[in-house]
């Protein structure tokens, strides 16, 4: 048979057949006169069995290891056969691990889709949206308030749920957790909502301020006062420089002096 015929009859690619032969995988066969590759039934034996096992999904370094010591040979001992069909039942046992572990979190994830697709459904999928449901939560909670209040939303509330979205998908999942277990718990206390939303309206003000503008440092303690020990800073010089310069890089002077004003009142708040 030519390359074509037994890519052909196996059901693969003829460059499949060629990187086959690249890696070892497959034994180059004889030539003819005409320097034409001559492969034989046992070829093909051997060829779809490589094709069986990546079916599988295994790696072509696990198939390697699955052919080694003779196993790709019909004509193996009994020990070589022995000993090949031991390292492929390790080797299926740990692909059957791996495919129940995908499975699993298939599974978590489609649950979380589900989630999503009903807040889609019904209307109540935040803009900042695909949010944890806890956290969807907290925004619906800050929508109702907003809608109590006379006027539009304050831009900084829009930017709080986006940097609240943010949180949630860089820090680690338990350290996401408490924090909005925080937020949640914090969010529920009576007028509490009312108050962050006057904060925001404050910080709307301070758009076009000057750092060292005369209502910076009452919006400071206000803001302080609905800031969860979870959000201080372990070392306030985080908030200068590095990751912090993204932080404040659209706020304005008074706003970005605000909110370091009150972590800085928190952190004593919380020692």
């Amino acid at each position: 048979m030519r390359i074509g015929e037994i890519a052909g009859l196996v059901g693969v690619t003829a460059r499949a057949v060629r990187h086959y032969h690249h890696l070892g995988l497959l034994p180059e066969p004889r030539r003819l006169a005409n320097g034409y590759r001559d492969y034989t039934l046992r070829d093909a034996v051997l060829l779809a069995r490589i094709r069986r096992l990546t079916e599988l999904g295994l790696g072509l370094d696990e198939v390697r290891g699955v052919l080694a010591d003779g196993g790709g040979s019909p004509c193996s001992s009994g020990a070589e056969s022995s000993r090949d069909g031991r390292e492929l039942v390790d080797v299926l046992e740990e692909l059957d691990a791996d495919l129940a572990r995908q499975q699993e979190e298939l599974a978590a994830r489609r649950e979380r889709l589900g989630v999503l697709l009903e807040q889609a459904r019904q209307g109540r999928l935040p803009a900042e949206g695909p949010v944890s449901p806890g956290l969807a939560e907290l925004f619906g909670d800050m929508a109702r308030a907003s809608a109590a209040l006379p006027g539009p939303e304050p831009a900084m509330a829009a930017r709080d749920r986006e940097m609240l979205a943010l949180l949630e998908t860089v820090v680690p999942e338990a350290e996401g957790h408490r924090l909005l277990g925080s937020l949640r718990e914090l969010a529920g206390a009576p007028g509490a909502m009312e108050r962050a939303y006057e904060v925001y309206a404050r910080l709307d003000a301070l758009a076009d301020a000057a750092a060292d503008d005369v209502r910076v440092e009452e919006t400071a303690r206000m803001l302080a006062g609905l800031v969860p020990d979870e959000m201080v800073p372990d070392d306030m010089g985080d908030l200068e420089g590095g990751p912090a310069t993204v932080f404040f890089a659209d706020l304005s002077a008074a706003q970005a002096r605000v909110v370091r004003r009150a972590l800085r009142i928190a952190a004593e708040r919380a020692r």
